[in-house]
Protein backbone atom coordinates (compact mmCIF):
# COMPACT_ATOMS: atom_id res chain seq x y z
CA UNK A 1 0.00 0.00 0.00
CA UNK A 2 1.62 3.83 -0.92
CA UNK A 3 0.90 6.77 0.28
CA UNK A 4 1.82 10.28 -1.57
CA UNK A 5 2.47 13.20 0.48
CA UNK A 6 1.82 16.44 -0.78
CA UNK A 7 2.40 19.95 0.31
CA UNK A 8 -0.77 22.40 -0.68
CA UNK A 9 0.51 25.43 -2.47
CA UNK A 10 4.30 24.79 -1.50
CA UNK A 11 6.20 27.67 -2.27
CA UNK A 12 2.72 29.15 -1.23
CA UNK A 13 2.66 27.81 2.30
CA UNK A 14 6.56 28.24 2.99
CA UNK A 15 6.22 32.14 2.64
CA UNK A 16 3.59 31.78 5.00
CA UNK A 17 5.39 30.02 7.61
CA UNK A 18 7.53 33.03 8.55
CA UNK A 19 4.66 35.24 7.71
CA UNK A 20 1.16 34.19 8.42
CA UNK A 21 -0.32 37.69 8.00
CA UNK A 22 -0.47 36.15 4.64
CA UNK A 23 -2.94 33.47 5.49
CA UNK A 24 -6.42 34.15 3.74
CA UNK A 25 -4.47 36.71 1.26
CA UNK A 26 -4.23 35.94 -2.74
CA UNK A 27 -0.56 35.12 -2.90
CA UNK A 28 1.29 33.93 -6.01
CA UNK A 29 5.17 33.04 -6.41
CA UNK A 30 6.69 34.59 -9.58
CA UNK A 31 9.39 32.29 -11.97
CA UNK A 32 12.99 33.44 -12.18
CA UNK A 33 12.99 37.11 -13.11
CA UNK A 34 9.40 37.49 -12.22
CA UNK A 35 8.38 36.86 -15.40
CA UNK A 36 5.11 34.28 -14.43
CA UNK A 37 3.16 32.74 -11.54
CA UNK A 38 4.40 29.53 -10.92
CA UNK A 39 2.01 28.86 -7.24
CA UNK A 40 -0.77 30.25 -6.40
CA UNK A 41 -3.01 30.64 -3.00
CA UNK A 42 -6.69 29.14 -3.54
CA UNK A 43 -7.56 32.93 -3.12
CA UNK A 44 -5.58 33.86 -5.84
CA UNK A 45 -6.90 30.82 -8.14
CA UNK A 46 -10.74 32.09 -7.07
CA UNK A 47 -9.29 35.58 -8.86
CA UNK A 48 -9.08 33.43 -12.12
CA UNK A 49 -4.98 33.31 -11.73
CA UNK A 50 -3.54 30.63 -14.03
CA UNK A 51 -0.25 29.26 -14.15
CA UNK A 52 2.43 30.30 -15.66
CA UNK A 53 0.06 33.66 -16.03
CA UNK A 54 2.13 36.36 -17.15
CA UNK A 55 2.90 38.85 -14.27
CA UNK A 56 1.98 41.69 -15.98
CA UNK A 57 -1.37 40.27 -16.18
CA UNK A 58 -2.11 39.38 -13.10
CA UNK A 59 -0.34 42.81 -11.79
CA UNK A 60 -4.10 44.75 -11.45
CA UNK A 61 -5.09 42.72 -8.53
CA UNK A 62 -2.61 43.89 -6.31
CA UNK A 63 -4.70 47.07 -6.21
CA UNK A 64 -8.08 45.95 -6.80
CA UNK A 65 -7.76 42.88 -4.38
CA UNK A 66 -4.53 43.14 -2.31
CA UNK A 67 -2.85 40.33 -3.98
CA UNK A 68 1.01 40.07 -2.47
CA UNK A 69 2.93 38.60 -5.43
CA UNK A 70 6.79 37.33 -4.39
CA UNK A 71 9.93 36.38 -6.09
CA UNK A 72 10.92 32.07 -5.79
CA UNK A 73 12.88 31.97 -2.61
CA UNK A 74 14.44 28.77 -3.88
CA UNK A 75 17.00 28.46 -0.57
CA UNK A 76 13.55 28.62 1.55
CA UNK A 77 11.55 25.82 -0.78
CA UNK A 78 14.19 23.32 -0.68
CA UNK A 79 15.32 23.88 3.02
CA UNK A 80 11.64 23.56 4.14
CA UNK A 81 11.07 20.46 1.58
CA UNK A 82 13.99 18.58 2.98
CA UNK A 83 12.44 18.86 6.31
CA UNK A 84 8.88 17.97 5.33
CA UNK A 85 10.51 14.79 3.18
CA UNK A 86 12.24 13.81 6.57
CA UNK A 87 9.24 14.38 8.93
CA UNK A 88 7.08 12.57 6.34
CA UNK A 89 9.90 9.55 5.36
CA UNK A 90 9.70 8.88 9.18
CA UNK A 91 6.04 7.16 9.23
CA UNK A 92 7.42 4.55 6.62
CA UNK A 93 9.83 1.86 6.08
CA UNK A 94 10.44 3.48 2.51
CA UNK A 95 10.11 6.35 0.86
CA UNK A 96 10.66 7.93 -2.73
CA UNK A 97 10.85 11.79 -3.16
CA UNK A 98 9.04 12.62 -6.02
CA UNK A 99 9.49 15.98 -6.29
CA UNK A 100 10.57 19.26 -4.13
CA UNK A 101 6.53 19.12 -2.71
CA UNK A 102 5.75 15.32 -3.34
CA UNK A 103 6.68 11.96 -1.63
CA UNK A 104 5.48 8.20 -1.78
CA UNK A 105 5.69 6.34 0.99
CA UNK A 106 5.73 2.20 0.72
CA UNK A 107 3.42 0.83 4.03
CA UNK A 108 4.18 -2.68 3.39
CA UNK A 109 4.26 -4.52 6.27
CA UNK A 110 2.39 -1.65 8.54
CA UNK A 111 -0.41 -3.35 10.18
CA UNK A 112 -3.42 -1.43 11.39
CA UNK A 113 -5.47 1.07 9.58
CA UNK A 114 -3.21 3.88 7.21
CA UNK A 115 -5.97 6.57 7.77
CA UNK A 116 -5.07 7.51 11.21
CA UNK A 117 -1.15 7.09 10.83
CA UNK A 118 -1.31 9.55 7.45
CA UNK A 119 -3.68 12.14 9.63
CA UNK A 120 -0.91 11.74 12.30
CA UNK A 121 1.80 12.32 8.84
CA UNK A 122 -0.22 15.63 8.18
CA UNK A 123 -0.75 17.00 11.37
CA UNK A 124 3.10 16.57 12.54
CA UNK A 125 4.50 18.18 8.99
CA UNK A 126 2.09 20.92 10.25
CA UNK A 127 3.59 21.08 13.38
CA UNK A 128 6.91 20.54 13.08
CA UNK A 129 7.37 22.08 9.67
CA UNK A 130 4.24 24.52 9.25
CA UNK A 131 3.75 23.04 5.81
CA UNK A 132 -0.20 21.71 5.12
CA UNK A 133 -0.24 18.60 3.23
CA UNK A 134 -3.08 16.06 1.90
CA UNK A 135 -2.38 12.38 1.61
CA UNK A 136 -3.89 9.90 -0.98
CA UNK A 137 -3.45 6.19 -0.54
CA UNK A 138 -4.14 3.37 -2.68
CA UNK A 139 -2.40 -0.29 -3.87
CA UNK A 140 -0.89 1.63 -6.56
CA UNK A 141 1.47 4.66 -7.43
CA UNK A 142 -1.25 5.91 -9.55
CA UNK A 143 -4.09 5.16 -7.20
CA UNK A 144 -2.31 6.88 -4.28
CA UNK A 145 -1.65 10.32 -6.83
CA UNK A 146 -5.25 9.93 -7.73
CA UNK A 147 -6.63 9.47 -4.05
CA UNK A 148 -4.18 12.56 -3.17
CA UNK A 149 -5.94 14.76 -5.99
CA UNK A 150 -9.72 13.83 -4.57
CA UNK A 151 -8.46 15.05 -1.20
CA UNK A 152 -7.08 18.09 -2.12
CA UNK A 153 -10.47 18.89 -4.54
CA UNK A 154 -12.59 17.65 -1.03
CA UNK A 155 -11.09 20.18 1.02
CA UNK A 156 -10.97 23.11 -1.36
CA UNK A 157 -14.00 22.56 -3.38
CA UNK A 158 -17.32 21.16 -0.96
CA UNK A 159 -19.74 19.43 -2.71
CA UNK A 160 -16.79 18.15 -5.70
CA UNK A 161 -16.38 14.72 -3.50
CA UNK A 162 -17.62 13.81 0.22
CA UNK A 163 -16.30 15.44 2.80
CA UNK A 164 -14.79 12.63 4.66
CA UNK A 165 -12.54 12.21 1.53
CA UNK A 166 -10.89 15.70 2.65
CA UNK A 167 -6.93 15.71 3.44
CA UNK A 168 -6.58 11.92 3.53
CA UNK A 169 -8.22 9.86 0.93
CA UNK A 170 -8.13 6.07 0.98
CA UNK A 171 -8.97 4.65 -1.79
CA UNK A 172 -7.80 1.12 -0.96
CA UNK A 173 -10.46 1.19 1.36
CA UNK A 174 -13.72 1.78 -0.25
CA UNK A 175 -16.02 -0.58 -0.92
CA UNK A 176 -16.62 -0.88 -4.67
CA UNK A 177 -19.70 1.38 -4.89
CA UNK A 178 -18.36 4.10 -3.03
CA UNK A 179 -15.14 3.71 -5.39
CA UNK A 180 -17.15 3.90 -9.41
CA UNK A 181 -18.91 6.67 -7.63
CA UNK A 182 -15.74 8.58 -6.69
CA UNK A 183 -14.29 7.71 -10.16
CA UNK A 184 -17.15 8.51 -12.29
CA UNK A 185 -16.88 12.18 -10.41
CA UNK A 186 -13.51 12.14 -11.67
CA UNK A 187 -12.17 13.57 -15.12
CA UNK A 188 -9.86 11.16 -16.96
CA UNK A 189 -7.32 13.69 -17.38
CA UNK A 190 -6.59 14.29 -13.89
CA UNK A 191 -5.06 10.55 -13.71
CA UNK A 192 -0.93 10.34 -13.15
CA UNK A 193 0.32 9.60 -16.74
CA UNK A 194 -2.80 11.16 -18.72
CA UNK A 195 -1.05 13.93 -20.74
CA UNK A 196 -3.23 16.33 -22.40
CA UNK A 197 -2.96 15.08 -25.82
CA UNK A 198 -4.32 11.57 -24.35
CA UNK A 199 -6.65 13.25 -22.63
CA UNK A 200 -8.41 14.13 -25.59
CA UNK A 201 -7.62 11.42 -27.40
CA UNK A 202 -9.74 9.54 -24.95
CA UNK A 203 -12.49 11.72 -24.50
CA UNK A 204 -12.85 12.24 -28.20
CA UNK A 205 -13.32 8.41 -27.97
CA UNK A 206 -16.18 8.70 -24.89
CA UNK A 207 -13.68 8.01 -22.34
CA UNK A 208 -14.46 11.03 -20.03
CA UNK A 209 -14.31 9.73 -16.60
CA UNK A 210 -11.53 7.67 -14.78
CA UNK A 211 -14.26 4.54 -14.25
CA UNK A 212 -14.51 4.76 -18.05
CA UNK A 213 -10.76 3.92 -18.09
CA UNK A 214 -11.10 1.66 -15.67
CA UNK A 215 -13.42 -0.47 -17.36
CA UNK A 216 -11.32 -0.78 -20.52
CA UNK A 217 -9.66 -3.70 -21.40
CA UNK A 218 -5.76 -3.56 -20.67
CA UNK A 219 -4.31 -5.05 -23.80
CA UNK A 220 -6.76 -3.45 -25.96
CA UNK A 221 -5.29 0.02 -24.45
CA UNK A 222 -2.06 -1.38 -25.40
CA UNK A 223 -2.84 -1.60 -28.98
CA UNK A 224 -4.99 1.51 -29.54
CA UNK A 225 -2.87 3.53 -27.45
CA UNK A 226 0.69 2.39 -25.99
CA UNK A 227 2.17 0.12 -23.44
CA UNK A 228 2.68 3.01 -21.12
CA UNK A 229 -1.26 4.04 -21.06
CA UNK A 230 -1.80 -0.10 -20.56
CA UNK A 231 0.34 0.17 -17.26
CA UNK A 232 -1.72 3.70 -16.17
CA UNK A 233 -4.83 1.50 -16.49
CA UNK A 234 -3.92 -1.56 -15.09
CA UNK A 235 -2.37 0.56 -11.97
CA UNK A 236 -5.61 2.04 -11.78
CA UNK A 237 -7.47 -1.69 -11.80
CA UNK A 238 -5.09 -2.16 -8.52
CA UNK A 239 -2.04 -4.23 -10.39
CA UNK A 240 0.76 -2.49 -9.53
CA UNK A 241 3.43 -1.70 -12.66
CA UNK A 242 5.31 1.11 -11.43
CA UNK A 243 8.10 0.22 -8.53
CA UNK A 244 9.19 2.61 -5.59
CA UNK A 245 12.24 4.51 -6.19
CA UNK A 246 14.36 5.14 -3.16
CA UNK A 247 16.75 6.39 -5.40
CA UNK A 248 16.42 8.32 -8.31
CA UNK A 249 18.60 6.72 -11.31
CA UNK A 250 21.37 8.91 -12.72
CA UNK A 251 20.13 11.99 -14.98
CA UNK A 252 21.67 11.32 -19.06
CA UNK A 253 22.41 14.54 -19.30
CA UNK A 254 22.33 18.05 -16.60
CA UNK A 255 21.62 21.75 -18.04
CA UNK A 256 22.10 24.66 -16.04
CA UNK A 257 20.88 27.45 -17.77
CA UNK A 258 18.94 31.14 -17.02
CA UNK A 259 17.06 34.05 -18.28
CA UNK A 260 18.88 37.18 -17.19
CA UNK A 261 17.55 39.56 -15.01
CA UNK A 262 18.52 42.07 -18.04
CA UNK A 263 20.25 42.34 -20.92
CA UNK A 264 24.30 41.68 -20.74
CA UNK A 265 26.54 42.77 -23.75
CA UNK A 266 30.04 42.11 -22.45
CA UNK A 267 32.27 38.70 -23.03
CA UNK A 268 33.40 38.80 -19.29
CA UNK A 269 29.55 39.01 -17.81
CA UNK A 270 28.91 35.63 -20.22
CA UNK A 271 31.86 34.06 -19.11
CA UNK A 272 31.16 34.32 -15.58
CA UNK A 273 27.49 33.25 -15.88
CA UNK A 274 28.92 30.44 -17.90
CA UNK A 275 31.69 29.54 -14.91
CA UNK A 276 28.57 29.65 -12.25
CA UNK A 277 26.84 27.42 -14.18
CA UNK A 278 29.30 24.67 -15.42
CA UNK A 279 30.27 24.68 -11.84
CA UNK A 280 26.42 23.85 -10.65
CA UNK A 281 26.56 21.34 -13.45
CA UNK A 282 29.93 19.44 -12.03
CA UNK A 283 28.24 19.50 -8.33
CA UNK A 284 25.69 17.52 -10.00
CA UNK A 285 28.00 15.62 -11.60
CA UNK A 286 29.53 14.36 -8.17
CA UNK A 287 26.21 14.30 -6.40
CA UNK A 288 25.23 11.29 -8.77
CA UNK A 289 28.71 10.32 -8.87
CA UNK A 290 29.23 10.74 -12.91
CA UNK A 291 31.15 12.27 -15.57
CA UNK A 292 30.69 14.28 -18.38
CA UNK A 293 32.44 13.31 -21.76
CA UNK A 294 31.46 16.57 -23.33
CA UNK A 295 30.05 20.15 -22.74
CA UNK A 296 27.16 22.14 -24.91
CA UNK A 297 27.24 25.65 -24.14
CA UNK A 298 25.00 28.32 -25.65
CA UNK A 299 24.12 32.01 -25.74
CA UNK A 300 20.87 33.30 -27.35
CA UNK A 301 19.58 36.92 -27.41
CA UNK A 302 15.65 37.40 -26.80
CA UNK A 303 12.59 36.86 -30.09
CA UNK A 304 10.99 39.08 -27.60
CA UNK A 305 12.79 42.10 -28.10
CA UNK A 306 11.99 43.00 -31.39
CA UNK A 307 13.73 46.01 -31.83
CA UNK A 308 17.41 44.14 -30.83
CA UNK A 309 19.55 42.07 -33.73
CA UNK A 310 18.95 38.30 -32.86
CA UNK A 311 21.30 36.17 -32.48
CA UNK A 312 21.76 32.28 -31.22
CA UNK A 313 24.67 29.43 -31.19
CA UNK A 314 25.80 26.65 -29.44
CA UNK A 315 28.95 24.41 -29.64
CA UNK A 316 29.84 20.62 -28.23
CA UNK A 317 32.85 20.78 -26.82
CA UNK A 318 34.27 16.86 -26.56
CA UNK A 319 36.55 16.04 -23.71
CA UNK A 320 39.29 13.64 -23.98
CA UNK A 321 38.63 11.91 -21.24
CA UNK A 322 35.21 11.99 -19.41
CA UNK A 323 35.81 13.74 -16.06
CA UNK A 324 33.60 15.67 -13.31
CA UNK A 325 36.75 18.17 -12.27
CA UNK A 326 34.89 21.85 -11.73
CA UNK A 327 37.92 23.47 -13.18
CA UNK A 328 38.13 21.21 -16.58
CA UNK A 329 34.84 21.42 -17.28
CA UNK A 330 34.86 25.34 -16.86
CA UNK A 331 38.11 25.61 -18.87
CA UNK A 332 36.14 23.40 -21.61
CA UNK A 333 33.20 25.72 -21.14
CA UNK A 334 34.86 29.15 -21.17
CA UNK A 335 36.77 28.34 -24.20
CA UNK A 336 33.70 27.03 -26.31
CA UNK A 337 32.46 30.54 -24.92
CA UNK A 338 35.29 32.30 -26.90
CA UNK A 339 34.25 30.28 -30.22
CA UNK A 340 30.70 31.51 -30.39
CA UNK A 341 30.57 35.30 -28.47
CA UNK A 342 29.62 37.78 -31.12
CA UNK A 343 30.40 41.23 -29.80
CA UNK A 344 27.08 43.91 -30.70
CA UNK A 345 24.15 41.96 -29.48
CA UNK A 346 22.24 42.23 -26.36
CA UNK A 347 22.40 38.43 -24.78
CA UNK A 348 19.17 37.12 -22.84
CA UNK A 349 20.23 33.68 -21.93
CA UNK A 350 22.90 31.36 -21.81
CA UNK A 351 23.33 27.45 -20.74
CA UNK A 352 25.67 25.01 -19.98
CA UNK A 353 24.43 21.27 -20.57
CA UNK A 354 26.63 17.83 -19.87
CA UNK A 355 26.07 15.40 -21.99
CA UNK A 356 27.69 11.86 -22.72
CA UNK A 357 27.54 11.17 -18.95
CA UNK A 358 28.70 7.61 -17.57
CA UNK A 359 29.27 6.07 -14.18
CA UNK A 360 32.77 7.36 -12.33
CA UNK A 361 33.43 3.92 -12.07
CA UNK A 362 33.87 3.84 -15.88
CA UNK A 363 37.83 4.51 -16.08
CA UNK A 364 38.77 5.14 -19.57
CA UNK A 365 42.54 3.36 -20.28
CA UNK A 366 43.54 3.90 -23.78
CA UNK A 367 47.54 4.98 -23.82
CA UNK A 368 47.99 9.21 -23.36
CA UNK A 369 49.95 9.65 -26.24
CA UNK A 370 49.93 13.54 -25.55
CA UNK A 371 51.20 15.07 -22.43
CA UNK A 372 50.20 18.22 -20.64
CA UNK A 373 52.42 19.75 -22.45
CA UNK A 374 51.56 18.58 -25.90
CA UNK A 375 48.00 19.68 -26.85
CA UNK A 376 45.83 18.23 -29.53
CA UNK A 377 45.40 20.30 -32.40
CA UNK A 378 42.39 22.68 -31.32
CA UNK A 379 40.88 25.71 -31.67
CA UNK A 380 41.04 25.77 -28.26
CA UNK A 381 43.91 28.14 -26.78
CA UNK A 382 47.04 26.41 -26.10
CA UNK A 383 47.19 27.52 -22.20
CA UNK A 384 43.46 26.34 -21.88
CA UNK A 385 43.80 23.34 -23.70
CA UNK A 386 46.41 22.25 -21.84
CA UNK A 387 44.23 22.04 -18.52
CA UNK A 388 41.48 20.63 -20.36
CA UNK A 389 43.28 17.49 -22.13
CA UNK A 390 45.10 17.03 -18.68
CA UNK A 391 42.13 15.25 -17.43
CA UNK A 392 42.54 12.32 -15.14
CA UNK A 393 45.52 11.40 -16.64
CA UNK A 394 47.07 14.71 -15.08
CA UNK A 395 46.68 15.34 -11.29
CA UNK A 396 43.76 13.16 -9.35
CA UNK A 397 41.63 16.45 -7.73
CA UNK A 398 39.38 14.29 -6.71
CA UNK A 399 39.79 15.28 -3.36
CA UNK A 400 40.01 19.17 -4.05
CA UNK A 401 36.53 18.58 -5.58
CA UNK A 402 35.04 16.58 -2.78
CA UNK A 403 35.91 19.23 0.02
CA UNK A 404 35.03 22.24 -2.69
CA UNK A 405 31.55 20.70 -2.41
CA UNK A 406 31.98 20.33 1.20
CA UNK A 407 32.59 24.29 1.94
CA UNK A 408 29.53 25.09 -0.09
CA UNK A 409 27.31 22.56 1.39
CA UNK A 410 28.56 23.80 5.03
CA UNK A 411 29.01 27.30 4.37
CA UNK A 412 25.85 27.92 1.13
CA UNK A 413 26.45 27.90 -2.60
CA UNK A 414 29.38 30.12 -3.94
CA UNK A 415 31.62 30.36 -0.56
CA UNK A 416 34.28 28.85 -2.93
CA UNK A 417 34.21 28.45 -6.68
CA UNK A 418 36.60 29.66 -9.16
CA UNK A 419 37.74 33.37 -10.01
CA UNK A 420 36.08 33.78 -13.59
CA UNK A 421 32.17 33.04 -11.53
CA UNK A 422 33.16 37.22 -10.33
CA UNK A 423 31.86 37.01 -6.26
CA UNK A 424 28.71 36.24 -5.16
CA UNK A 425 27.93 38.97 -3.09
CA UNK A 426 28.35 41.49 -5.86
CA UNK A 427 25.20 42.15 -8.16
CA UNK A 428 25.77 40.44 -11.69
CA UNK A 429 24.31 41.83 -14.63
CA UNK A 430 23.50 38.20 -15.73
CA UNK A 431 21.57 37.23 -11.79
CA UNK A 432 18.31 36.63 -11.91
CA UNK A 433 15.64 39.63 -10.75
CA UNK A 434 14.29 39.09 -7.60
CA UNK A 435 12.90 42.41 -6.55
CA UNK A 436 10.05 41.15 -4.41
CA UNK A 437 12.03 37.91 -2.80
CA UNK A 438 11.85 37.30 1.04
CA UNK A 439 14.56 36.75 3.42
CA UNK A 440 16.06 33.29 3.44
CA UNK A 441 15.03 32.51 6.77
CA UNK A 442 16.26 28.92 7.73
CA UNK A 443 20.24 28.99 5.39
CA UNK A 444 21.36 32.34 5.64
CA UNK A 445 22.50 33.58 9.42
CA UNK A 446 22.21 37.39 8.48
CA UNK A 447 18.25 36.72 7.02
CA UNK A 448 17.13 34.69 10.08
CA UNK A 449 13.97 36.01 11.61
CA UNK A 450 14.33 37.71 14.96
CA UNK A 451 11.17 37.29 17.58
CA UNK A 452 11.32 40.33 19.77
CA UNK A 453 9.29 40.47 23.01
Amino acid sequence: MYALVDGNNFYVSCERVFRPSLIGRPVIVLSNNDGCAVARSDEAKALGIKMGQPWFQCKAFEESHSLVALSANFALYGDLSDRMMAVAGSFAPRQEVYSIDESFLDFTGVPGDLVPICREVRARVLQWVGIPTCVGIGPTKTLAKLANHIAKSAERKPGSYPVALAQVCHLGAMVKAELDAVLAATAVGEVWGVGRRIGAQLVEAGIKTVLDLVRLDAMTVRRRFSVVLEKTVRELQGTPCISLDDAPPPKQQLMVSRSFGQAVTKGVDLASAVTEFTSRGAQKLRQQQSTAGALVVFIRTSSFRAQDLQYSASITMPLRRPTSDTALLVAAGLAGLRLIYRKGYRYAKAGVMLVDLQSQEVCQGELDWFDENDPLPSPIPAHEQTLVNAGQGGRDRTRLMAAMDEVNQRFGRGAMQLASAGLEGERRPWSMKQERRTPRYTTHWEEMAVARC
